[in-house]
Parts: C-alpha cells; sequence; structure tokens
C-alpha cells in the first residue's frame, strides 16, 4: 500500500466512523423521550429531584451505576423496597442500624413528609427508566458484607469461639445441606442470591437483628407464634406461615418499628411475582429447617 492508498484509506475510516458515531447519536437522542420515561416527569418528581441534589445523596449512593459507591445503588430501590420501607427509612434512619455494628450510617437529612414523598416519586421515576440492563447487578448492603453477620451474638464477642484458621464457627442456626436436588440446598442458594438477597436483612444467627429479625429458630418460634392466639394471619401450619411471611409479608407484623408502619410490613412484596412456584417451596424448605 503506497503512500496515496494509506491516506485514502485513512480519510474513508475516518468519515465511516464518524457516520456511524454520528448516527448512533442521533438515535439515541430519538429515543430520550422513551428511554428516560419522560412523560411521567410530576411535580412531585422534579421536587424529589432537587431533594436528592440538594441533599448530596450522590456523595454515597449511586444512580445507573454512577456515583460514590460508598453507599447502595438505589436505581431499583424502589422495586426491591416498598414505600412504607423508605418513608419509615428517611424519617430515621438510626432505627434500622446498629451503630455498634455498622461502619456506614446514612445521616439524619430531617426531611419534610412532603420532600420524602417528592423523593421517593423521583426514585420510582428513576427505576422505570429504561437502563437497558445497566448496572448488570444492584450494589447491595447484604447481610453477608457485614462482618460477622452470619455469627451469633456470643459468636461475635467471644473471640475463643473463633477457630485456629481464622473462620468462625457454623452459626448455630444453619446447618450444612448437600445434593444438588435437595429442596433445603436449593433453598439455601435461593436464600443467598435471589434479589433482594435475604442475607440482605436477615441473619440466620441468634441474637443478630439486622434490617429485620434473625430467623435462627423459626420453626420453633412459629410453632410457638401459632399456639400463642396472637397470630392474625391465615396459615395453620409451620409451612403455610413461611410461605406467607415470603409472598405476603402484611398478612402477620412482626412487632418493631424497624420491621413495618402503619399495617404494612417492610419486606419486598415481589417474591411471588419473581419466584416460581417450586422456587418458594425449596425456599420454604429452606427457612423450616432452621430449628
Amino acid at each position: 500500500m503506497n503512500k496515496r492508498q494509506s491516506r485514502i484509506f485513512a480519510i474513508a475510516a475516518t468519515a465511516i466512523s464518524a457516520l456511524v458515531f454520528l448516527g448512533l447519536t442521533l438515535d439515541s437522542h430519538r429515543q430520550f423521550g422513551k428511554l428516560t420515561n419522560a412523560e411521567a416527569i410530576t411535580p412531585a418528581v422534579t421536587l424529589g429531584k432537587d431533594v436528592w441534589h440538594n441533599n448530596n445523596c450522590i456523595n454515597c449512593h449511586t444512580l445507573f451505576g454512577e456515583g460514590a459507591y460508598y453507599a447502595p445503588d438505589l436505581t431499583k430501590i424502589t422495586q426491591l423496597r416498598g414505600e412504607a420501607y423508605l418513608t419509615a427509612y428517611l424519617k430515621d434512619p438510626s432505627k434500622f442500624y446498629d451503630e455498634k455494628r455498622h461502619r456506614r450510617l446514612m445521616p439524619k437529612q430531617d426531611l419534610s413528609d412532603e420532600d420524602i414523598k417528592g423523593l421517593i416519586a423521583f426514585l420510582d421515576w428513576v427505576s422505570k427508566v429504561d437502563n437497558q440492563g445497566w448496572p448488570p447487578r444492584p450494589i447491595l448492603v447484604t447481610g453477608a458484607a457485614l462482618p460477622g453477620g452470619d455469627r451469633s451474638a456470643e459468636q461475635q464477642t467471644d473471640p475463643t469461639r473463633t477457630q485456629s484458621s481464622g473462620v468462625g464457627e457454623a452459626p448455630p442456626g444453619a446447618r450444612p445441606v448437600t445434593g444438588a436436588e435437595d429442596p433445603i440446598a436449593l433453598g439455601e442458594r435461593l436464600f443467598r442470591s435471589v434479589t433482594p438477597a435475604c442475607t440482605a436483612c436477615h441473619s440466620t444467627a441468634p441474637g443478630v437483628n439486622m434490617a429485620g429479625p434473625s430467623l435462627a429458630g423459626l420453626s420453633a418460634r412459629t410453632q410457638e407464634l401459632l399456639a400463642s392466639g396472637q397470630y392474625k394471619g391465615k396459615a395453620s401450619d409451620l409451612a403455610s406461615y413461611v410461605r406467607e411471611s415470603i409472598t405476603s409479608p402484611s398478612a402477620h407484623l412482626v412487632p418493631g418499628p424497624m420491621y413495618s408502619a402503619d399495617g404494612t410490613s417492610f419486606m419486598p412484596t415481589t417474591y411471588e411475582k419473581d419466584l416460581k412456584p417450586e422456587q418458594i417451596d425449596q425456599l420454604t424448605a429452606y427457612l423450616m429447617s432452621l430449628k
């Protein structure tokens, strides 16, 4: 290839690349209204956006994978957490975390009720933007990310309960399960991998309450609850109670301001829709095994 041919090739390649880039840019602008859910921008959404910026939420959180990566990505937060939870959390985040165990604590912003409603409306609008699969997985604060989150309070405070290898003893509520088709093993896998992961809020170790109550001893506690007369749901036995807790978490409310408000549980209501019936059966089998 001589100099003249090289020059022509370079000019042609540059022109083609420019045309492709220009075409992609125009196509993106053409779809902005559809992709950004622009028709759903209401005054409440605009107010929420102002609240987001005025309180520098981006300094800790991320949207669409962009931000500080210090606190959870909130792109799909309204689909993972309901309005009741978000409202209670924004009013006083300190009720949901133990300062002695958690290093990353959200400050109380003293937002008005109107600001909170606006911020939730903004985040709900964000969750419905077509982000074309980005980020591929939400950045969540999970129980697995908390040091000692799978160990009992006694194990966390007593160094002699740690093995010489440096790995802590298995949590009292956990039981080793094997077998690819064992429903308990499959349920345990779901417990840790479903979105949002159950470990984001629940521990299987006694005395370790996080955003949700510890599930250690769930089987025995449920039997006591069903026999106590204090149960408000429709379940008649352990299996139906666990299933009800997964699919209809507000049927019976666990006492405590961290777990519910105004008769609505903070637990996500998406599992019944997102999980197949057999997966709910497997998750139920695992939770029933927590004696």
